[in-house]
């Protein structure tokens, strides 16, 4: 274990990029950039977050005293942002780069422990850090980019929800948001099980990318040549799916999704799934309102045909049918019961940047 005392600073550029050439594969880093093979027949999918202390998360160095994400959550949270931007894709992952911003004054152990949480959530999906930069910095800043393949007919696209469609989401939402504000305010969460507390922290500090949905699809048959047999039984053929990530909140994924398509959508308030406790704990408006806006719960939200989503549904617990697409440009939260109001979503309720 290295000591606390032995800073950034003292290592210098060279002696601290080979502490962290330890947690890259043997041969893969050390020449001016890396290779990557692509499989035949495959297109290259690239992607890149910039993630900054007090701004995507804070482990006490731009916010003194203000601590959520410890080194080895904020590794691991900035792997999965990129992950999940992959799996919105449909593509499957080849590696990462990472580049640093650092303060000298940072101990190389943080720096260790921010490389573990980055492959140890890299290891559940068999992908490499490949190579990456560093500089000095103020601020402690990561950006990745990462690197994945997918079969070109089977891209996961923004633009292409059509009227008709169902909206369907991979699991929970609310649960991040959730888990932030345990652990800025501890002593909240009266009535929560441990069991409970601890899953909605750990959706805050280590989410979990949904690179599990294109196989799901592909045994649907969604994304591959189908066709009606005899019997009648379902094979849809290949035609194209639409998704997004929802790190930026459900509604936000939603309107995004019908704006690239020139669509609509409804809603329907009382089947977004919510994580087990949190309406107990915080009642549904909020709940609610922190399933659509709170963000960084890294689910899918994809636009289908129904029969497809029931077979998706089916096989995956927790996911859910939430809305329709329709035609128009509006885009509703509806309660069937009549008991809410309908509400119209909107992009300026969640998270942006530069926003006042």
């Amino acid at each position: 274990m290295v000591s606390e005392s032995l800073q950034v600073k003292h290592l210098g550029e060279q002696g601290l990029l080979r502490r962290i050439q330890t947690f890259c594969p043997a041969g893969m880093v050390g020449d001016d950039a890396a290779l990557l093979t692509v499989s035949p027949g495959r297109s290259l999918v690239v992607t890149e977050d910039l993630l900054v202390d007090g701004v995507h998360f804070s482990v006490g160095l731009a916010s003194p005293g203000v601590i959520t994400t410890s080194p080895a959550d904020a590794g691991w949270r900035a792997v999965a942002a990129n992950l999940s931007d992959l799996a919105a894709m449909g593509a499957a992952p080849l590696g990462i780069t990472v580049g640093l911003g650092l303060p000298g004054d940072l101990p190389v152990d943080w720096i260790e422990q921010l490389y573990q949480g980055m492959t140890d959530c890299l290891s559940q999906f068999n992908t490499p850090i490949v190579g990456g930069d560093l500089c000095r910095s103020p601020v402690f800043t990561v950006a990745i980019a990462a690197f994945g393949e997918v079969d070109p007919g089977h891209v996961l696209r923004r633009a292409t929800a059509r009227p008709g469609d169902v909206i369907w989401v991979t699991g929970p939402h609310g649960a991040s948001r959730a888990g932030l504000e345990l652990l800025i305010h501890p002593e909240q969460g009266e009535g929560l099980t441990e069991g409970d507390r601890a899953a909605l922290i750990r959706a805050h500090q280590r989410p979990l990318p949904r690179l599990d949905v294109m196989p799901l699809l592909r045994a649907c048959g969604a994304a591959g040549e189908g066709e009606t047999d005899g019997k009648g039984r379902f094979n849809p053929p290949t035609a194209p799916l639409t998704a997004m990530d929802s790190s930026d909140g459900l509604a936000d994924a939603v309107l995004q999704i019908c704006r690239a398509s020139g669509v609509g959508a409804v809603l329907h308030r009382h089947q977004i799934p919510l994580p087990v406790g949190l309406v107990d704990w915080v009642g549904e408006p909020q709940a609610i309102a922190w399933a659509l806006y709170g963000g960084e719960d890294f689910e899918l939200v994809m636009c289908l045909p129904g029969a497809i989503a029931q077979a998706l549904q089916a096989q995956l617990p927790g996911s859910a049918i939430v809305g329709d697409i329709v035609a128009g440009h509006d885009v509703i939260l509806q309660d069937e019961t009549g008991e809410t109001p309908d509400e119209s979503l909107r992009l300026d309720r969640g998270f942006q940047h530069f926003g006042d």
